[in-house]
């Protein structure tokens, strides 16, 4: 059974993000809010941890999982970013967006789409993600919190813990985040390609 932590989305209570870490570095699998939706997330070098992801979400084995990192300089160890890339990346982090970009070799072969070798990278303007981030000390494997069976991404913590007690480690309460996934930006090539617009903005993005 889940344990369930109510953490405040402003000052998040350092204690209970200890312990929220720990569950992760112990192989956990947890549910935490962002500023578009809940997500699923464990730790970067976990498989194990990330194949429940797969099994929770019902995702196909070319997923593309998203790395949650904690800024521009982190996202920068595990991709390949150009001048104008860094530019656009500068400008919109944090914030509700995945960026696609080349995968760097930090990142773990498992995590890479195959044939493009790219990898989709984010930093959410948050601060429990934030205050996870910085206690782990790396980035987050990370997916939306959106159940094959459900149009929408789960966004009450009481229902996420009673459909998903048995299935996660811990669920973390943050309050209300939102309906949308992120807006996702391939950032691959010159001219930057919106993907899926979600929550944020993508004006920045289109070529006129």
């Amino acid at each position: 059974m889940s344990q369930f932590f109510a953490i405040h989305p402003e000052t998040p209570q350092a204690r209970l993000i200890q312990q929220a870490v720990g569950i992760i570095q112990r192989g956990g699998v947890v549910v935490y809010p962002t500023d578009s939706a809940y997500a699923l997330g464990c730790q970067l070098g976990d498989k194990k941890a990330m194949e429940r992801i797969r099994r929770i979400r019902s995702l196909r084995e070319d997923h593309n999982f998203t790395l949650v990192c904690r800024d521009l300089s982190e996202l920068g160890t595990y991709a390949r970013v150009d001048n104008t890339a860094y530019r656009l990346l500068r400008h919109a982090t944090p914030g509700p967006y995945t960026f696609v970009l080349e995968a760097t070799r930090d990142v773990p072969r498992r995590l890479v789409q195959p044939k493009r070798k790219t990898i989709g990278l984010r930093v959410p303007d948050h601060p429990i993600p934030q205050a996870l981030l910085a206690a782990l000390d790396e980035p987050l494997i990370s997916a939306t919190l959106a159940l094959p069976e459900d149009e929408y991404p789960l966004t009450d913590p009481y229902d996420i813990r009673d459909r998903l007690e048995h299935e996660v480690d811990l669920v973390i309460d943050g309050g209300f985040c939102g309906l949308e996934a992120t807006s996702v930006v391939d950032l691959t090539e010159a001219t930057p390609r919106i993907l899926r617009v979600g929550v944020g903005d993508v004006s920045d993005f289109e070529v006129a």
